[in-house]
């Protein structure tokens, strides 16, 4: 009988010790997404699409953006292989 009281005590510590993981763990992710502004993913106001004769740098100067602000909000732009047609974010938040 007292081995029983035992486990029982011991199984109800080890429940209570997971579920306060649990909630230590879903707290931390929760708070990381409220200090990165959410989903961590850049929004797009404003598109604009490629003309032939475009480049990064002269999309930049033309809508007043530094380097750092094109590619907050274009994240997977690759300027060497951007092509005729393609959309690309122009303002925005990252």
């Amino acid at each position: 009988m007292a081995l029983t009281v035992s486990n029982n005590k011991m199984n109800m510590f080890l429940n209570v010790a997971l579920v306060l993981c649990l909630f230590l763990i879903i707290s931390s992710v929760e708070s990381r997404k409220l200090i990165s502004g959410g989903n961590g993913k850049p929004e797009c106001d404003s598109v604009y699409g490629i003309k032939p004769t475009n480049q990064c740098t002269g999309i930049m100067q033309a809508f007043g953006l530094s380097a750092d602000e094109f590619f907050a909000i274009n994240p997977n732009l690759n300027c060497n292989a951007i092509f005729v047609g393609q959309w690309i974010c122009i303002s925005g938040s990252a």
